[in-house]
């Protein structure tokens, strides 16, 4: 039996949480009994240990203070079973396996708005409407708390409960109430939900000749958004002479997503990815080929329309600690292959594969079963990806000190002694940004002050840029206009060309 890579996806990131990034697979049409044959099922099943399980199962069921459902107690079982494996292995319930679903297709119904929630908000903040959504449409305003929605106090909820109780299905109403600067009292709106589409490309022209692409997550559709902003991009100056990718803050998604986009910067039919585990089944490659990423038959048609420039353009693709997994698959294979060079700070270090087995129509466990390496064999797993310059943000010295890593994760899995092994950070440049006289606390604020600072959402394909006040971007264009690096920055062996 094969086991079709399907998906990719995002658990988490949420107000400075870890960000935890995997590559979802399904069987085709397969049975309990073939995944066990796959896996090698002479393992014998350990008896008295499932004695002793059932044995716990009713002690609990019978004797515990307070009634327990059967679910419940399944549940915490299975899922205790797995997440004790490995940080992305889980149980997904109805619930998770509805959202997995909708994360996968960047649709679903709701208001249209990006919501997060600091510790110590008494309401959920709006980050920004999206343009044209219902929320958008009703007068939601960047910056506004939600107080309540329907009759439910804000306060006492998870931001996740808050996010499930605004979606719904299209066509319903919610009740949302909103506490906005230099209102006396909570503002009411009711909205009717509606089908939400999120863009994950978004592009803009950096300066004259250099077009800058930002993808904010990869999903069913980013190869189609990609071909469009790139001949949008094409269109705006047919003189174009380098390119910024910008993959910073980028959790993942589709695999097939993460290959089209490769595909479209190199040559036909090069090797993206490839995966290998315990099982057959695990141990795939993906070339930059249809069969590899043409999703749903529309993706192939799309990158035949990018002009044939952007096979050779000169790119820089820009990296943090929140690049993770489907982005560092993209990182790591352009590097491979020379075609970009990576600028920024190392990546989250995402690279295991995890297979989503339906255990019901709307039930599956999700188990890491591979690991993935680049085309030339380096495992990204607790690593990262290494820039080929290194050039930190005004932020650096805060950021270095909130451990923001794969690595960083209990349980994680650890970086394959067979992997390639390539520790270039040692003989890159390091371009830091002028010294500032700040304290973590200053910078903290300084930082604060500029998440809360969201523009309103004009057009989710237009993005939104500040050269200004981006110093790793800044680093970008210089790079790709050839300017010289600082003379700071060069390592003590190095000399400048």
């Amino acid at each position: 039996m094969r086991l079709k890579t399907i998906s990719k996806f995002v658990l988490g990131a949420v107000c400075g949480s870890l960000l935890t990034i995997s590559i979802y697979a399904t069987a085709d049409s397969a049975s309990s009994a073939e995944v066990s044959a796959d896996a090698g099922a002479a393992n014998t099943i350990p008896i008295d240990e499932i004695n002793n399980f059932a044995q716990i199962y009713a002690i609990t069921k019978n004797y515990y203070v307070e009634s327990v459902n059967d679910s419940k107690l399944m549940k915490g079982a299975v899922t205790g079973m797995l997440s004790n494996l490995d940080p992305h292995s889980d149980y997904l319930d109805t619930e998770d396996f509805k959202q997995l679903s909708e994360m996968t297709n960047g649709s679903f119904a709701g208001l249209g708005i990006e919501v997060s929630r600091d510790k110590g908000d008494s309401g959920v903040k709006v980050v920004a409407p999206i343009y044209g959504t219902p929320a958008y449409n009703a007068g939601i305003k960047s910056g506004d708390f939600i107080v309540r929605i329907d009759d439910t106090p804000v306060s006492g909820m998870s931001l996740d409960d808050a996010i499930k109780r605004m979606r719904g299905k299209a066509g319903t109403k919610v009740r949302i109430s909103v506490a906005r600067a230099n209102e006396l009292k909570p503002i009411e709106f009711t909205i009717i939900r509606a089908k939400i589409e999120i863009h994950s490309v978004k592009s803009a022209m950096l300066a004259p000749d250099y077009g800058y692409i930002r993808i904010t997550n990869f999903q069913s559709d980013t190869s189609n958004e990609l071909a469009k902003a790139l001949n949008k991009l094409a269109a705006a100056d047919p003189s174009l002479k380098g390119l910024v990718i910008d993959l910073r803050d980028d959790p993942g998604g589709l695999l097939q997503s993460a290959v089209g986009v490769s595909g479209a910067f190199l040559p036909k039919d090069s090797l993206v990815v490839y995966t290998s585990g315990r099982i057959a089944s695990s141990k795939q490659k993906y070339y930059a080929k249809p069969d590899d990423y043409d999703i749903d038959g529309t993706q192939e048609k799309s990158l035949n329309t990018i002009p044939a420039k952007f096979k050779t353009l000169p790119i820089v693709v820009l990296v943090n600690q929140g690049t993770a997994s489907a982005s560092e698959i993209v990182s790591g294979a352009l590097q491979d292959y020379k075609r970009a060079k990576i600028v920024g700070v190392k990546t989250f270090g995402k690279g295991s594969v995890q297979t989503v087995i339906p255990l019901s129509k709307d039930t599956a466990i999700k188990l890491t079963t591979a690991l993935y390496y680049t085309p030339k064999g380096r495992s990204i797993q607790a690593e990262g990806i290494s820039p080929d310059i290194i050039v930190q943000s005004e932020y650096s010295d805060l950021l270095d000190s909130w451990d923001v890593s794969e690595a960083s994760l209990d349980k994680h899995l650890s970086h394959p002694d067979n992997a390639t092994k390539t520790n270039i950070t040692e003989s890159v440049p390091v371009i830091r940004p002028p010294k500032q006289i700040a304290t973590k606390a200053e910078l903290k604020a300084k930082l604060d002050t500029k998440m809360k600072q969201v523009p309103k959402v004009v057009d989710q394909t237009q993005a939104q840029v500040d050269l200004k006040e981006d110093f790793q971007l800044q680093w970008a264009l210089n790079i790709l206009e050839g300017k010289p690096l600082p003379a700071d920055s060069l390592p003590k062996a190095t000399k400048a060309n």
